[in-house]
C-alpha cells in the first residue's frame, strides 16, 4: 500500500487485490459496497461488485463509521490484524495502550500524553492511518470480536459482552445494533449448545507462514511445568494456581482462511481477548511477509533465504517481564542451561507460573544457581518493572525502549533488542553485536564454526538496507547459519559465543540453540 491520504490506501492496488482475492492483502483494507451497505474482506468469495459501487477503508472502524455493516459471508472479524508499516509507530503504540485499557480508564487525553502528542494530534494520526478516531476504532474492534465469539462459540451473550469489554449487556446490545443493524442473537449460525469447557477459535494470518520452525524454537525453550510442545501443538498453563487454565495452539484443519487453531480451557471470559493478543504475538500472526520479502530479498545474502522460507516469523514472548528475565538468565550459557534455571525459578517462586516482579524483588536467587551478578540484575529488573520505571508494554519507541533498558545494570544492547524483538514484536529490533550474525555477513558458507567474523560496525552498516525489518533479517540469518546442521533445536537460534569476561553490552540472552557445544 502506498502512503496516500485517506487511510493510506492506494485505490488501484486495492482494486487489483480485490479482483484477485489475494490473501496476502487480507486485513490490510476493507471493501465496502454502496449498493448493499456491506463491507467485506478483500478475499470475500461473493461475486465482485462493479468498481463504481466500491469504496475502500483502511480499518473496519472507518467502514462502520461510514454506515456499512460487516459481511456475514466473509466475516471481517476473521481477518488478520493490521500489519505494521513505516510511520505507524504512534498508532501501534497507541493500540497497545488501548488494549491495556488506557483509553477506557483514563481517556484520550491521557493516551495522547503517554505518546507525547496532543489529543488533536492523536486523532489526526488515527484518522490519517486508520480512517477513524481512537474511540471508534476501540468500539468497532470490540464489536467485531464479540461477533467472532457469537459465530464460533457457545458462550451466552452475557459472557460474550464481558469478553468483548462491555460493562453491561444492555450497552453491548445497543452498540451492536447501532453499528451492525443486527441483534447479537441474530448472528449465531447454530443453536447454542450447553456450555462447553473448551473454547475453539481460528486465528488468521497472511500466507506464507512457517509454523514448524517457530514451533521448534518454542520447543527448545519450553518452560518446564508451564509450557509443552509435542505433536505439532503448543500448550501453556495460564491463570492462577488456584484456577488454572490451558492454552493450546496448532495448525488449523481445513483449507479455508489460513489460520492457527486456538483452544482455551478453563479461561474466564474477561481473559479471552488478552490471551488471543498474546498468542498472536508469540506466533507473529499479524506480519506482512510480502512487505518483508520485498525489502530483504534485495540483499544478495538474504535473497535465497527469503525465497526458501518466505513465511519465517519472529517468535514472540508470552510475557514481557518473563522474556526479559529469561534473557538475563541465559546470558553466556546455552539454551538448555537457561531453560533449567527458568524451571528452577518457576518451581521455587512461581507456584507453577512464572513469578511476578513482586515475587523476585527480594528473592535469594542464588538458591537456583544464579551467580551474584546475574541475581542482582534480575532483582534490579524486577524492581524497575514493579515500580513502573521500566515498561514491557511497548508504548515506547524502539530507541527509547533500548535506552531505558540499557540503563539497567547488567543489561546491554543485545538483551534490550532481544526483548524488543520478542516481548513487543518490534520489527526493526536488531542485536548488531551478535556473533553469529557477524559471521553470517562475513561468509555464510563457513557455518557457525567458521573463523571469519565481521565487526559490529560492519554488521550495523550492512543492516541499514534491511530496515525496517531487521528483526526478520536476524531470524533469517540465524536460520541460514543453522541450516547445514540437522538438529531441529538449532532452528531460528544463533550459537553462543566463546566464553569471555562478561560485559553489560555483550552478554547473551537465551537465544542459543539447544544443542550448542560447550564453549572452549
Amino acid at each position: 500500500m502506498s502512503d496516500s491520504p485517506a487511510g493510506r490506501l492506494d485505490p488501484r492496488m486495492c482494486e487489483r487485490a480485490r479482483l484477485s482475492r489475494d490473501p496476502r492483502f487480507d486485513g490490510m483494507f476493507f471493501t465496502a459496497v454502496t449498493t448493499t451497505g456491506i463491507f467485506c474482506r478483500p478475499v470475500c468469495p461473493a461475486p465482485a461488485p462493479k468498481p463504481e459501487h466500491v469504496r475502500y477503508f483502511a480499518d473496519a472502524a472507518a467502514a462502520t463509521a461510514a454506515g456499512f455493516r460487516p459481511c456475514l459471508r466473509c466475516r471481517p472479524e476473521l481477518a488478520p490484524g493490521r500489519p505494521w508499516r513505516p510511520g505507524d509507530d504512534a498508532v501501534t503504540r497507541a493500540l497497545r495502550l488501548i488494549a491495556n485499557g488506557t483509553l477506557e480508564e483514563d481517556g484520550v487525553g491521557a493516551l495522547a500524553t503517554r505518546l507525547g502528542l496532543s489529543p488533536r494530534q492523536l486523532r489526526r494520526v488515527f484518522v490519517d492511518r486508520l480512517g477513524a478516531p481512537p474511540i471508534a476504532v476501540l468500539t468497532t474492534h470490540r464489536l467485531l470480536f464479540a461477533k467472532k465469539l457469537l459465530s464460533e462459540s457457545d458462550l451466552p451473550i452475557t459472557q460474550v459482552a464481558l469478553a468483548a469489554g462491555f460493562g453491561s449487556v444492555r450497552r453491548f446490545n445497543a452498540a451492536f445494533k447501532a453499528s451492525f443493524r443486527l441483534a447479537p442473537r441474530d448472528v449465531r449460525r447454530r443453536p447454542r449448545r450447553a456450555s462447553s469447557a473448551e473454547l475453539t477459535l481460528r486465528l488468521a494470518y497472511r500466507p506464507p507462514y512457517e509454523f514448524e520452525p517457530l514451533l521448534a524454537f518454542l520447543a527448545a525453550r519450553a518452560l518446564p511445568g508451564v509450557e509443552r510442545v509435542a505433536d505439532g501443538v503448543y500448550e501453556r498453563v495460564v491463570g492462577s494456581p488456584d484456577a488454572p487454565g490451558l492454552v493450546r495452539v496448532s495448525a488449523a484443519p481445513g483449507e479455508c482462511t489460513p489460520a492457527l487453531e486456538l483452544r482455551l480451557r478453563g479461561v474466564a471470559p474477561a481473559e479471552i481477548q488478552d490471551l488471543i493478543r498474546r498468542v498472536r504475538r508469540v506466533f507473529d500472526l499479524d506480519a506482512d511477509p510480502q512487505a518483508i520479502a520485498d525489502v530483504l530479498g534485495r540483499d544478495r545474502l538474504l535473497a535465497d533465504a527469503v525465497r526458501r522460507r518466505p513465511g519465517l516469523r519472529v517468535p514472540g514472548g508470552w510475557d514481557g517481564f518473563e522474556t526479559a528475565v529469561r534473557a538475563v538468565l541465559g546470558q553466556q550459557i546455552s539454551v538448555a542451561a537457561a531453560r533449567t534455571l527458568a524451571g528452577r525459578l518457576v518451581a521455587r517462586y512461581g507456584r507453577g507460573r512464572f513469578p511476578s516482579p513482586a515475587d523476585l524483588i527480594s528473592a535469594d536467587l542464588s538458591e537456583i544457581g544464579l551467580t551474584k551478578q546475574r541475581a542482582a540484575t534480575v532483582s534490579a529488573l524486577a524492581h524497575a518493572v514493579h515500580t513502573g520505571h521500566l515498561d514491557v508494554r511497548g508504548d515506547d519507541t524502539l530507541e527509547d525502549f533500548v535506552r531505558r533498558w540499557t540503563a539497567l545494570p547488567g543489561v546491554g544492547a543485545w538483551t534490550a533488542h532481544y526483548v524488543a524483538m520478542r516481548a513487543i514484536g518490534h520489527p526493526d529490533a536488531f542485536p548488531e553485536g551478535d556473533l553469529v550474525l557477524r559471521r553470517a555477513i562475513s561468509d555464510p558458507r563457513t557455518g557457525a564454526a567458521g573463523p571469519a567474523v565481521a565487526g559490529k560496525r560492519a554488521l550495523g552498516q550492512r543492516a541499514q538496507a534491511w530496515r525496517p525489518w531487521r528483526a526478520y533479517a536476524a531470524v533469517h540469518l540465524w536460520q541460514l547459519m543453522a541450516a547445514p546442521r540437522p538438529d531441529p533445536g538449532r532452528a531460528l537460534g544463533p550459537q553462543r559465543p566463546p566464553r569471555r569476561a562478561p560485559s553489560a553490552g555483550a552478554r547473551r540472552p537465551d537465544l542459543a540453540p539447544a544443542s550448542a557445544a560447550p564453549s572452549t
